[in-house]
């Protein structure tokens, strides 16, 4: 009896243990790992069917799973700081352990893989970018002129404009996209958020901190790009609007130059049809600050 009672509390403390999954996203990644004699999957999709009869069957059982973005370089430099043998499967727990505490990592909810992965791909993407921006905004350093630190100075900038961009928008969900180019890389950054039933604009916080810190890059360092709205709400046309990035200033575009923009390849160059059902418009007005040149950061 007491047996069985033990085994019974070992169940539900089991189901009560999250567990964080490395994931081999690509074919790429997954031929890395093969060099590892250990890593004895053969092919890329069988693993990933395997894979998610795992998280499956767990997820029956009531368990937690996150699954983190496995890469072999990042593991491959994690083994050789901290001296451990790659072609351990210790060492992998070990290093996916890590991955849960600081790396890109989403619930599994019971999506198929297929639809999971693209959105985990993304979160890293939107890790690395808000920690590329961050870094560099860091760097900026001191005002030469006024000694007040530049990219928290272009941040805190870059957070106004934010809440004016969504003050002024038109009722509906929004979809903004902030570009800003410049080397060594052109940052991108996609910022959405739903419209409740009271009329407030929900955002995911971690993007908002990601886009705000690109357009605060943008704007400390003078760097050309842009900045588009795309407003959705039933029953009337998506609404297309933004503003040019220029001389560490956001300038509205015109409704042409709008169209321009969503009708032209951007590879190519060549005109693509426009959409039906999309209004392409000058941006409202968000003050005289937001177009201001006088010492700004």
């Amino acid at each position: 009896m007491a047996h069985t009672d033990h085994q019974t509390m070992r169940r539900v403390l089991r189901r009560e243990i999250a567990g964080t999954v490395g994931v081999l996203t690509d074919d790429h990644d997954f031929r890395a790992m093969r060099r590892y004699r250990s890593f004895t999957f053969d092919d890329h999709a069988t693993y990933l069917r395997q894979l998610e009869a795992v998280l499956k069957a767990r997820a029956a059982e009531g368990t937690h799973t996150t699954l983190a973005l496995f890469d072999p370089e990042d593991y491959a430099a994690y083994c050789a700081d901290a001296g451990l043998d790659p072609d351990a499967p210790a060492s992998r727990s070990r290093f996916t352990a890590e991955l849960a505490a600081t790396g890109p990592t989403i619930p599994y909810d019971g999506r198929p893989l297929a639809l999971l992965l693209p959105a985990l791909v993304d979160e890293a993407v939107r890790q690395a970018t808000w920690e590329y921006a961050t870094t560099l905004l860091t760097r900026l350093g001191p005002c030469p002129t006024c000694g007040e630190d530049i990219g928290r100075a272009a941040f805190t900038r870059a957070s106004e404009l934010l809440v004016r961009i969504l003050d002024t928008a038109p009722p509906g969900d929004r979809h903004l996209v902030c570009t800003v180019s410049g080397p060594p890389d052109t940052l991108v950054s996609v910022l959405h958020g739903d419209q409740d039933p009271q009329g407030a604009t929900r955002l995911d916080e971690a993007e908002a901190m990601e886009f705000t810190s690109v357009l605060a890059l943008g704007l400390a360092t003078r760097s050309p790009g842009g900045l588009v709205m795309r407003t959705s709400a039933t029953g009337t046309a998506d609404r297309v609007y933004g503003w040019r990035l220029r001389g560490g200033a956001l300038e509205p575009l015109t409704a042409s130059e709008v169209f321009d923009a969503y009708c032209t390849d951007v590879e190519s160059g060549d005109l693509i049809p426009p959409e039906s059902g999309v209004d392409y418009r000058e941006p409202p007005a968000l003050g005289e600050e937001s177009t201001a040149r006088d010492h700004r950061h």
